[in-house]
């Protein structure tokens, strides 16, 4: 099978089981010999900010010397930077030959009318490779809510993670803090730890709260005053844990509550799970590394262009609070394409305040909203704005806008991002 071939059969499956649950995910890992049964994990669920506190503990774990797999999704400009084995993606080739062993008792237990869907034919993926790997810990990243979602196949990890919970999938998780939280923790297993990120709003923490006593659970909240911002510029950021000034690369205000949680986690794992090779140093070493793509990332200073993924209410205001910040009256203009299925009204009202112009596009998915309509929401909230043709195009144009002094921000989805990224790579030098 060649790695085209794979891809073409994952996505050829259903995004969405008919009937939710993770039995048919069991049948299909027990045959492949319970791979996750053989790996030590830390579980990572929330709104936002998963991605981003998975990588930061992956990488501490890595240059504290482990074995270290990584789980994220979605990816950004690859699919197998979904599935990564110290800090490295898995190779075209390993993802077909692991696709080789999985997809035939997949698709015999699809016969006899175990359907499995797409994201659990990823996990199941990144399971068996990672156990076929020795991994020594697998930092797994929920895709969806947590209670039902494919990763929570797993036995009580070391440590559950709960990044920051807001809206998000209403439609599936429900439409209050308390339905969509408890769903998160559905994560939370029998006595294992538990760190929760600072900030959380009162409605999900009460949640977090009684879920972790109801399961004999040590709960550990991180403190909004562990980290101190020392400095921070459009190159990174400087913090004071205690007395120990620590670096990240990885911008935006809300990376700090996030690496506030990865350092959390660290602590648990150290002092309560036995990680003793996870020393000040490497740990310290671990958030320097951390790299995460369209996170607010600066892909060129002249002209100045930041990818950022934020999709969601929440993303939306980070971003926000992100661009007032490190960008404080610069003429902004908005790249921006997203899907029809978020909460695009709310997204563009939070960020209109902030920008002087837009360019829509429609992404290429299924799933887009269509340019002229993201127009309209835009003009509505009083920005002037354009609809591009195609991706180099809206670029140019947006770049244009922007001028020698302003900044294009490309925003709206984590899909939108991966289209833009690598024309944007390719282009902006070409247009200093």
């Amino acid at each position: 099978m060649t790695y085209e071939e794979t891809l073409a059969k994952i996505f050829a499956l259903h995004r969405f089981q008919k009937v939710p649950g993770l039995a048919h995910l069991r049948s299909l890992l027990h045959i492949l010999g319970d791979p996750q049964e053989r790996l030590s994990f830390v579980h990572v669920a929330g709104t936002n900010g998963k991605g981003s506190t998975s990588t930061m503990i992956a990488s501490m774990l890595r240059k504290s010397g482990y074995r270290t797999g990584l789980f994220v999704s979605p990816f950004v400009t690859d699919f197998c930077e979904r599935i990564q084995l110290n800090n490295r993606p898995i190779s075209h080739r390993n993802l077909a030959q692991a696709a080789e062993e999985v997809f035939p008792p997949l698709l015999k237990l699809e016969q006899s009318g175990q359907e499995i869907s797409e994201f659990e034919a990823i996990t199941a993926l990144a399971l068996y490779w990672f156990a076929q790997q020795a991994c020594e810990v697998v930092v797994l990243e929920v895709g969806l809510g947590g209670r039902l979602d494919a990763t929570n196949v797993i036995r009580a990890p070391l440590c559950a993670v709960l990044t920051h919970i807001s809206y998000d999938h209403t439609e599936i998780l429900g439409n209050t803090l308390t339905q969509i939280a408890t769903e998160k923790c559905g994560i939370l297993k029998e006595g294992c730890e538990v760190v929760t990120a600072a900030g959380q709003d009162s409605e999900a923490l009460a949640v977090i709260r009684r879920t972790a006593q109801e399961r004999h659970c040590r709960l550990t909240e991180t403190d909004p005053a562990l980290l101190q911002v020392a400095q921070e510029t459009l190159t990174g950021t400087r913090m004071l844990y205690g007395t120990e000034l620590l670096e990240m690369s990885l911008l935006g205000a809300y990376q700090v509550t996030n690496a506030a949680a990865a350092l959390t986690c660290a602590q648990v794992l150290r002092t309560r799970k036995g990680l003793c090779r996870m020393t000040k140093a490497s740990v310290a070493a671990g958030l320097a590394a951390a790299r995460m793509p369209a996170r607010f990332e600066v892909v060129s200073r002249r002209p100045l262009v930041v990818i950022d993924g934020a999709h969601n209410p929440d993303g939306a205001r980070a971003l926000a609070e992100s661009l007032r910040r490190y960008l404080p009256g610069k003429h902004l203009v908005a790249l921006t394409g997203m899907c029809a299925d978020k909460d695009t009204a709310h997204f563009v009202q939070t960020l209109a305040p902030l920008f002087a112009q837009a360019v829509t596009l429609s992404i290429q998915n299924p799933r887009t909203l269509q340019a002229e309509a993201l127009a309209a929401l835009w003009r509505r909230a009083g920005v002037e704005t354009h609809t591009g043709s195609y991706a180099a195009q809206a670029l140019a144009y947006a770049v244009q806008l922007a001028g020698a002094d302003g900044a294009v921000v490309v925003c709206g989805s984590l899909y939108f991002a991966g289209e833009l990224r690598p024309i944007a790579l390719e282009m902006l030098p070409l247009l200093r």
